[in-house]
């Protein structure tokens, strides 16, 4: 029997996370902070995005991201990591695929390496501490351009 309540209603509007189309679009979190990267796939899973996959440090995400090409959407990119950084990550990984979607997630202090993210290629950036609605302001608007 089905209730109510979970019926979706006419004036209901679709998870952030689910494309136009159907299905859901899917992320890869590139963080060595395991704290983060949990707390970016919380914010992800609760709006109907599929998170894809994780990697601690960007050697890990460029070889998930050429792994799993093309059915990733989004990449969120950590700037400071060991083995190798977010800018040579997201510099490696616009080799592999100009069109990659790279969202840089960053420590307050870092404009300059921001800055330079973006002119390389990078969609936007997310500052930390992690706002939910500002990750997902951001996400959405690069996803929809």
């Amino acid at each position: 029997m089905i209730a109510k309540g979970d019926m979706p209603s006419m004036n209901e509007k679709a998870p952030e996370g689910q494309k136009p189309e159907g299905g859901s679009y899917r992320v890869l979190i590139v963080d060595d902070s395991m704290f983060i990267a949990k707390q970016l796939g919380q914010i992800f899973t609760s709006e109907g995005f599929e998170v894809a996959g994780t990697a601690a440090d960007g050697a890990q995400g460029v070889e998930k991201y050429k792994e799993m090409h093309p059915n990733i959407d989004l990449v969120t990119m950590d700037i400071t990591m060991p083995v190798m950084d977010g800018v040579s990550a997201l510099e490696k990984i616009l080799e592999f695929d100009k069109s990659a979607c790279v969202i840089m997630v960053s420590a307050l202090g870092k404009e300059d390496v921001v800055k330079k993210s973006l002119l390389m290629g990078a969609k936007s950036y997310i500052v930390k501490p992690l706002d939910r609605k500002k990750v997902l302001e951001r996400v959405i608007s690069v996803l929809k351009h």
